[in-house]
């Protein structure tokens, strides 16, 4: 039977943390390094605790028995795990910020700008999908918009896409293409706006708090298995605050932005 390690324990730290019936003198045991594990030997009538609780708890080593071996988690499955964690919170954070400007470019400004169309959804051949992958959409100049539809049979179903979306604009239809004029914002309806846009931003903000939280729960887990020490932990959450800390950063720069464009006439 035998004890496994991770291949960079200490062969005093595997000694001094062998189970206990290994301390007799008549007891026999040998150590055995691989390139994945360092392995303790240990005698035949050595027997696993019936509890299946661990051998060792110190470190970060995670041990559970299984067919007659105690197997500690290795340093690369470790750092994989810590790496899926990191990697899970970036996606996830991007995407939020990614959702925070596309819900601030379907808001207008007074100003012409495609991306206000970026969220309206068409029925096409009995399937929703998105206007700017239907129809080409241009600004020929700062107060309106023109749709072109590369499949002409889409222009009514377009325009009726347009008219029961909350973008509050119109569309002229031509029999070829679709003339949106973007009426001038109101002083009231600009502070508006503005209000909307903050509720957004503190939206997404909420939405990036609580993927750290969950990066903290993960971490802790680790903790609970062994596999990371108090410090570790402490350290992890430390990077994943100034990380959380940059990704508002950014959220509160596109929303000075947006705000700077709402309130300019």
């Amino acid at each position: 039977m035998a004890t496994s390690f991770s291949p960079t324990t200490p062969l005093r730290y595997i000694l001094q943390n062998r189970p206990k019936p290994l301390l007799s003198a008549e007891s026999s045991y040998s150590v055995k390094r691989s390139s994945t594990y360092a392995t303790l030997n240990l005698p035949r009538n050595f027997t696993l605790p019936r509890n299946g609780k661990p051998l060792l708890s110190k470190g970060f080593l995670t041990l559970h028995r299984r067919k007659g071996i105690v197997r500690a988690a290795t340093i690369e499955e470790i750092e994989a795990e810590k790496a899926s964690i990191e990697k899970d919170v970036k996606n996830r954070m991007e995407k939020t910020l990614d959702n925070v400007r596309l819900n601030f470019s379907s808001i207008r400004t007074g100003r012409a700008n495609p991306a206000m169309l970026d969220k309206i959804e068409v029925e096409y051949y009995g399937s929703p999908v998105s206007l700017k992958s239907i129809a080409q959409i241009s600004t020929p100049d700062a107060s309106s918009l023109l749709v072109q539809p590369y499949d002409k049979s889409s222009l009514k179903s377009i325009e009726k896409a347009i008219v029961n979306s909350d973008v509050g604009m119109t569309p002229n239809n031509d029999g070829e293409v679709l003339r949106l004029s973007i009426p001038q914002l109101t002083s009231d309806r600009r502070k508006e706006l503005t209000k909307i846009v903050a509720k957004q931003v503190e939206e997404g903000k909420v939405a990036l708090r609580n993927i750290r939280r969950d990066a903290l729960k993960a971490y802790e887990k680790l903790e609970k298995e062994k596999k990371l020490s108090e410090d570790n932990v402490k350290d992890l959450s430390s990077d994943l605050q100034k990380l959380t800390d940059d990704y508002i950063k950014r959220v509160d720069v596109i929303y000075k932005q947006k705000e700077k464009e709402l309130l300019t006439v």
